[in-house]
């Protein structure tokens, strides 16, 4: 595939990211990697004349790339440092993945379908992103216990409850960002973790994501 990125992408990734920044992204260092990767390189073609718009689309096998405002608020909420070590379930096209890294982070990234993880995993290499992500396929909703822990951990689809295996996973003083909800509409958490077996929880705003499969998400 062909990175191509020309004047006309770059005006309207420009467009977008005032767009998001008017809704109320106010991370800069956020607003600014988004302006800089093309996320037309992770729609097929045919979407090539939509990759610029706030809207989420589909990727394949039933799966989507969420809109750029949901990755911008999902990022910013996880308040991430550089050389932070984030785990990303649901790695989808790999667009959030690939944000995450450009802002510093070391990331974990797990997808249940063996398709997308091997799509994904060809573009990141093609981005040169992969010295930055470890990629790998599986059941998310029971994180990566092996690379544990983790000072991020972000849900990329809708869980029917706060997976305690991810809470156990993560670094005290850590943020879990998930949405919580049924099967139509998700209220964004962030979970932080205080201490051993106490956290602070935090409700934002409501989205709508493709269900989290798995053990700890919804039957597949």
């Amino acid at each position: 595939m062909g990175l191509e990125d020309t004047y006309r992408h770059k005006g309207l990734r420009n467009q977008l990211v005032q767009l998001i920044r008017r809704k109320g992204i106010e991370d800069e260092r956020i607003l600014t990697v988004i302006q800089t990767l093309p996320r037309h390189w992770f729609l097929d073609t045919a979407f090539l004349e939509h990759a610029y718009q706030d809207k989420a689309f589909a990727i394949g096998e039933g799966q989507t790339i969420s809109q750029p405002f949901t990755v911008a608020f999902q990022t910013q909420l996880l308040a991430l440092q550089k050389y932070d070590k984030i785990l990303e379930i649901g790695t989808g096209s790999g667009y959030q993945a690939c944000i995450l890294a450009m802002l510093g982070a070391k990331v974990y990234s797990i997808e249940y379908n063996e398709v997308l993880h091997q799509k994904a995993q060809k573009l990141i290499q093609q981005v040169n992103l992969g010295g930055m992500t470890k990629l790998f396929q599986g059941d998310g909703s029971r994180g990566l216990p092996a690379y544990a822990p983790f000072q991020g951990i972000i849900v990329t689809a809708g869980a029917p409850t706060v997976p305690n295996a991810l809470l156990k996973q993560l670094k005290a003083g850590g943020r879990l960002v998930i949405p919580v909800g049924d099967e139509k509409v998700q209220t964004m958490m962030r979970i932080t973790r205080k201490g051993e077996t106490t956290f602070e929880q935090e409700a934002f705003e409501q989205f709508k994501f493709v269900p989290l499969l798995g053990k700890h998400g919804w039957k597949n």
